[in-house]
């Protein structure tokens, strides 16, 4: 908090831990939820900016929680230097299980403020994000989990992982879950967290499914009657760092298979899921006779999108069946799919 006392805390995530309360005895408004691994450089830099939108926007309380997935590259001691001088609360979590839906839940169960709010450690909040923030939650409805507009941090990247659309919306099943919101910028109550739960940890970076532990949390949301809202504004910046074709081909394989195991998952309870995977296939039909390609502007193939599905939904059954994941064979997936394109 701006003026306080600057607080470190290097622990392991405990579900069952308290949190301690503020030296004020005041629960903060506002806990900024960042998981990382081995990005020491960017987290500071998503650590200032954070920093400078408390320091604006001094009367929300904020505390800051940065949950270490297992880094090796110095993050816990630059993190110590940075927290050492900070003028907000620092909270710092070892979560040595791998994975960001398990980081998120250390995150989320370490948390005291009354709105959390995640954001990715390659990211970078807009100085005016609390006042934006401050602003939805006084005015529009508390039960609802609202995502942020996340452009582009440097323009040498590939436009990809980013929402930029100028228009406030509200999901609907005609709508795909994916990329509705995105998960570095995602914030909701303290109320609707415990309603919705803990993220799924077989989703997410790190673990077999390798995605979609954000979009499984807002199908479940929406299952529950909770609204999903984009806005335009609670704006961060994204320095993905992915300016290869073939590292977005990657991350989009990565996408489609933890899509592939939400379908799944869900088939029963929102089976809805079932039409957008029938109008990627119809529309991976229509690209190998000459019809368009998926996201124009990087030009990806919609053929990898089926395969990955497929291969995501059998990873989750086998996942639910067994309980022992086996990493699917992500390179022999790409050399088949190159032939479909």
């Amino acid at each position: 908090m701006a003026g306080e006392r600057s607080e470190t805390m290097r622990e392991r995530a405990q579900p069952s831990a308290k949190p301690p309360r503020s030296p004020a005895g005041r629960e903060p408004t506002a806990s900024f939820i960042v998981c990382t691994r081995n990005r020491a450089e960017a987290l500071e830099a998503c650590i200032r900016s954070i920093e400078a939108t408390c320091r604006l926007h001094a009367s929300i309380t904020s505390e800051l929680i940065v949950v270490d997935n297992g880094s090796t590259d110095g993050t816990a001691e630059r993190l110590a230097r940075i927290a050492a001088t900070s003028s907000m609360t620092i909270i710092a979590l070892n979560e040595p299980r791998r994975g960001l839906a398990a980081a998120r839940n250390a995150g989320m169960e370490r948390s005291r403020g009354r709105i959390l709010i995640f954001i990715d450690d390659d990211c970078e909040v807009d100085v005016h994000y609390l006042r934006d923030l401050e602003r939805h939650y006084a005015a529009g409805e508390g039960c609802v989990i609202r995502g942020g507009r996340v452009e582009l941090g440097n323009a040498l990247d590939l436009p990809f992982t980013i929402k930029r659309s100028p228009q406030q919306a509200r999901f609907s099943p005609d709508i795909h879950p994916g990329g509705f919101i995105l998960g570095c910028n995602m914030t909701m109550h303290r109320e609707v967290a415990l309603r919705v739960g803990r993220f799924d940890e077989r989703f997410g970076a790190g673990s077999v499914l390798q995605s979609a532990e954000d979009t499984d949390y807002i199908v479940r949301a929406f299952q529950l009657g909770i609204p999903i809202e984009y806005v335009p504004d609670m704006s961060v910046l994204h320095y993905h760092g992915r300016n290869t074709r073939e590292a977005i081909e990657r991350l989009h394989r990565n996408y489609s298979l933890g899509n592939g195991g939400l379908c799944l998952k869900h088939l029963f309870r929102a089976p809805w899921l079932l039409r957008h995977f029938y109008w990627t296939f119809r529309s991976a039909w229509r690209e190998s006779w000459g019809g368009s390609r998926f996201d124009p502007e990087v030009s990806l193939s919609h053929w990898p999108i089926v395969s990955m599905n497929l291969l995501g939904a059998a990873e989750f059954a086998r996942l639910a069946m067994t309980g022992r994941p086996r990493r699917p064979d992500v390179d022999q997936i790409k050399q088949a799919t190159r032939s479909l394109r």
